[in-house]
């Protein structure tokens, strides 16, 4: 069986290439201090002249061919080293000029000589008027240039830095995007921004290259013929000879490098990033037809004109004549290759290729947890460039709701509907829709609590979160119907509002067996003996997900996991199952159930059945071997769901929540009975109530026996 393991031979190859790569930046250094401090002999400063152009055209050369800014990330540091490596070449050079000068010809290198003959061409004038130009190409054109363009994307890339995180949690908690690749976007965020700030310092090192290229040339001519004068008696002319030679030799070729390294750092700050190199960039937008044609066309007119360049005119438009052509025709036969490899394919090949195209597992994909789908009028809402703010609203219901309940609320996926009506919206929980409203772009909801001075002019409609009536504002009427007692909210926080509410009846149908796992795994980290120990050795990960169900469906949060966790320890060795599992879960927490109905109040307002209508019903649910089978005799039904709803309205005129308090023997039974009367009634146990909580009966629940 192969494995993986290596050879002691690769370990040492792997272990030496190591060392020696991260040797090479303090050997770079070490050699810039050896310029800086020791004699060069000629030789090798012909050898370290000629390294420096070939790294010049190696940067430049990747430079070009880098689709990305990013992915030359190291362009900064490169720039440092290349450009007090170049200094240090420049010191050494002068200390060998100065020294060696008088001696003419190659005393200095020959490719100091070299490249002082070819600029000079035997006039000495010529030459500094040529080097002066070269200078003033690198030092006003490019470098400026190259450093204003680094500073203002510098500054822009900061400014917009919080934007593009805020984005990137957006996006994320859309459901677009998941934690790793939100965790990438932030890391690419940030060295982006690295970079160009980065970027903006390196600019000043060439600008400031290219002064100190100025200064050196003229400290040379001036110190060469000082020292050929008066310490070598040469003569005037055989002065100037050698050390200007020697001297424009030298900044020549020590600024060759420079002018290179501005333009690719010109190169990287001016370029757009897209996929391609800036040569497939230029390659692909200048191969118009059209101004091939345009400018042929008029370059042969001028060629036409008496007195012109005719020959060269009617050349070089002639031949951008042709390339406009040969573009023309070359577009239009890429344009024609697919229709002709589809006629030419095979029937049995197109045939195969399509049944293995026509349908993959993306086609049969699973549905999401939680999903807003909007009409395409209600996109903008989404755009947070364009002010829209349904995102941050979202965002803030995720956190509230995962707060409330003690878990991490699946993603929330934002998507378009073209089957829905511009205007509507649809809350979708695991495949089904359970909710939809409409929306009116620019208007305000303004919601009738009940109470209100005058009423507002309008269509009346119904607040799609809760019932209540409202109608549709101008945002400049918010004040006035505000005044008048109406609760005014914007388009967004309805849409928030209503999915808030959603989420919060539904809460059991988001825990999944992931979300489960996860709460499992975070007490795990503190816990380790009581998960190993219950799960999944006396429970399974299923029961515990239906029990965790229960709770929610009841309303309980699960903020006290380890409680839950430890109760079930206790009680699965005697029961799995789930009914029971949860009615021994409850009552241990009981204050946390008390303190999610009556929040900061003291006192807990309650109702109670009638001793003889809770004996009926305890007698129902004992002889009952499923209580999920229990059937109330219609009269009996009836008498009930009408006592306990004007007992529960009763209890809300009087802003108090409504709670009844049973045996526990009926809990379980009658909250399910209920629920259909009221979603807000809380139906406790008396052993849920903790000894020292304040009590106050304030309504007996009877029915008419006449009517049983």
């Amino acid at each position: 069986m192969a494995t993986n393991t290596l050879s002691l031979s690769e370990l040492r190859q792997i272990a030496g290439s190591t060392q020696w790569s991260s040797l090479t930046i303090p050997g770079v250094i070490v050699l810039i201090l050896t310029m800086l401090v020791l004699p060069l002999p000629p030789f090798m400063l012909d050898l370290l002249f000629t390294f420096n152009i070939l790294l010049a055209l190696l940067v430049i050369m990747v430079a070009i061919n880098t689709s990305s800014p990013l992915d030359f990330s190291s362009f900064p540091t490169v720039i440092l080293f290349s450009t007090m490596m170049r200094l240090g070449l420049n010191v050494a050079s002068t200390r060998v000029v100065l020294l060696e000068g008088h001696k003419g010809g190659d005393s200095a290198g020959e490719v100091i000589e070299a490249f002082g003959a070819f600029v000079i061409g035997g006039n000495y004038v010529v030459g500094f008027i040529v080097f002066a130009i070269l200078m003033i190409i690198n030092f006003i054109v490019i470098t400026k240039g190259a450093g204003r363009v680094s500073e203002v994307i510098a500054r822009f890339t900061l400014d917009a830095l919080p934007g593009k995180q805020m984005a990137i949690d957006a996006d994320l908690n859309a459901g677009v995007i998941d934690q790793d690749t939100a965790r990438e976007r932030r890391a690419m965020v940030s060295q982006e921004s690295d970079f160009f700030g980065s970027m903006d310092g390196a600019s000043k090192f060439v600008r400031g290259d290219a002064v100190a290229g100025i200064l050196i040339l003229l400290i040379n001519l001036v110190g060469g013929l000082c020292i050929g004068l008066l310490q070598y008696d040469l003569s005037l002319d055989d002065a100037t000879r050698n050390y200007v030679l020697l001297t424009i030799g030298d900044g020549l070729v020590a600024q060759l490098p420079a002018l290179i390294l501005s333009l690719s750092t010109a190169i990287i700050v001016t370029r757009v990033t897209t996929s391609q190199s800036v040569h497939e960039q230029a390659t692909s937008q200048l191969a118009n037809p059209t101004a091939f044609y345009i400018a042929g066309g008029i370059l042969t007119v001028l060629g036409l004109v008496p007195g012109m360049p005719n020959i060269v005119f009617l050349l070089l438009g002639g031949t951008a004549l042709a390339l406009g052509y040969l573009m023309q025709s070359d577009a239009a036969r890429k344009e024609e290759a697919p229709e002709l490899a589809a006629l030419e394919q095979p029937v049995s090949q197109a045939a195969s290729s399509n049944d293995k195209a026509e349908i993959d597992w993306d086609d049969a994909a699973q549905v999401d947890v939680v999903s807003l789908e909007l009409g395409y009028g209600l996109i903008p809402m989404v755009d947070e460039q364009g002010g829209g703010r349904l995102l941050n609203r979202i965002k803030g219901i995720r956190k509230k709701i995962s707060a409330d309940l003690g878990f991490l609320l699946p993603s929330i996926r934002i998507r378009d509907n073209l089957d829905t009506a511009p205007d509507h919206y649809n809350v979708i929980i695991n495949g089904a829709k359970r909710g939809t409203g409409r929306i009116e772009a620019g208007r305000e909801l303004a919601i009738n609590p009940g109470s209100v001075l005058a009423e507002m002019d309008g269509a009346p409609v119904k607040d799609p979160a809760f019932g209540l009536d409202a109608v549709w504002i101008d945002p400049a009427d918010r004040e006035f119907a505000q005044a008048n007692g109406y609760t005014v909210v914007d388009a967004s926080t309805v849409i928030a509002t209503h999915l808030d509410t959603l989420l919060q009846q539904n809460a059991d149908e988001l825990m999944t067996y992931d979300v489960a796992q996860a709460l499992v795994d975070r007490i795990e980290e503190s816990s380790p003996k009581l998960i190993e120990d219950l799960i999944p050795e006396k429970l399974s990960l299923g029961i515990l997900v239906r029990v965790l169900q229960n709770l929610l469906r009841e309303g309980v949060p699960l903020r006290d996991m380890r409680t839950i966790l430890e109760t079930l320890a206790e009680e699965a060795a005697r029961t799995q199952d789930v009914n029971l599992l949860t009615a021994a879960i409850r009552p241990k927490l009981g204050r946390l159930i008390i303190q999610q109905i009556i929040g900061d109040s003291d006192t807990l307002a309650v109702m109670t059945l009638e001793p003889d209508l809770e004996q009926l019903l305890t007698e129902l649910v004992s002889r009952s071997d499923n209580p999920d089978e229990i059937a109330l005799e219609p009269n009996l039904a009836e008498g009930l769901f009408s006592s306990v709803k004007r007992s529960v309205e009763d209890v809300e005129q009087q802003e108090l929540p409504a709670v009844i308090v049973v045996s526990p023997m009926i809990r379980a039974w009658l909250a399910r009975l209920l629920r259909r009367v009221s979603k807000d009634l809380a139906v406790l146990a008396y052993t849920e109530i903790p000894d020292d909580q304040s009590l106050r009966v304030i309504a007996p629940i009877t029915i008419d026996r006449n009517e049983t």
